[in-house]
């Protein structure tokens, strides 16, 4: 769905997600991001945008399943609904979407909130969390 949206249609990407503990996702932020703490999700793409041959894998996701667990409880939010939003989050990634700056940002979070509402979740930049500096 995350493909449809980001306007590759017809594509049915191959990606690998790994479900991890807290600590093996801080020390991959430490390893590939310098930054030594647990965060909720990473992506690590095999390609790079735009030309994907997704006959080939985009690349790998790791979530940090208890650290999610208890962010989605925090904000009062279905931990499941919260494990596809941070999936279809990593995905854009590997599609070569971020948000480094404001607009990039907007641009991701209405992707993300397109595909969670195709996929009939809620919307995942609620006022209150979107406004909480911890949020995505």
């Amino acid at each position: 769905m995350a493909c449809e949206v980001a306007g590759f249609s017809a594509q049915k990407p191959e990606l690998c997600i790994r479900f991890a503990a807290d600590a093996a996702v801080q020390e991959l932020n430490a390893t590939w991001r310098s930054k030594d703490s647990v965060t909720d999700v990473l992506s690590f793409p095999m390609q790079e945008a735009p030309g994907f041959d997704f006959s080939e894998s985009l690349g790998d996701i790791a979530l940090a399943v208890p650290f999610i667990l208890t962010e989605a409880d925090r904000l009062n939010l279905s931990q499941d609904d919260h494990i596809l939003h941070l999936i279809v989050h990593a995905t854009l990634h590997l599609l070569g979407f971020d948000h480094i700056d404001d607009d990039d940002a907007d641009e991701m979070q209405t992707l993300e909130r397109q595909v969670m509402s195709k996929i009939g979740l809620h919307d995942p930049y609620p006022a209150e969390v979107k406004d909480s500096p911890e949020s995505i």
